[in-house]
């Protein structure tokens, strides 16, 4: 399974899925689009959006901390 979250320091919803998901044990990958031009770009081009978190689950793409959705595409 792959969970990669964009995300940036200051973005409150970013801090909230981080926790979910080290509170879960489960593993993922974090990118800081502010700091990281390529990966903002990857984002956008995933997602559509500029605002984060932007959430891949095995390539589902949840914009925003929705943990429905985070759930249901992690149960895939």
């Amino acid at each position: 399974m792959a969970v990669i979250m964009y995300s940036t320091p200051t973005c409150g919803f970013c801090k909230m899925a981080k926790s979910y998901f080290q509170n879960n044990k489960i593993p993922f990958t974090e990118y800081n689009v502010a700091v990281n031009a390529e990966k903002a770009q990857e984002m956008v081009r995933k997602s559509g959006q500029m605002g984060v978190p932007v959430i891949d689950v095995n390539g589902k793409v949840i914009v925003g901390f929705d943990r429905a959705a985070i759930d249901s595409a992690l149960k895939r």
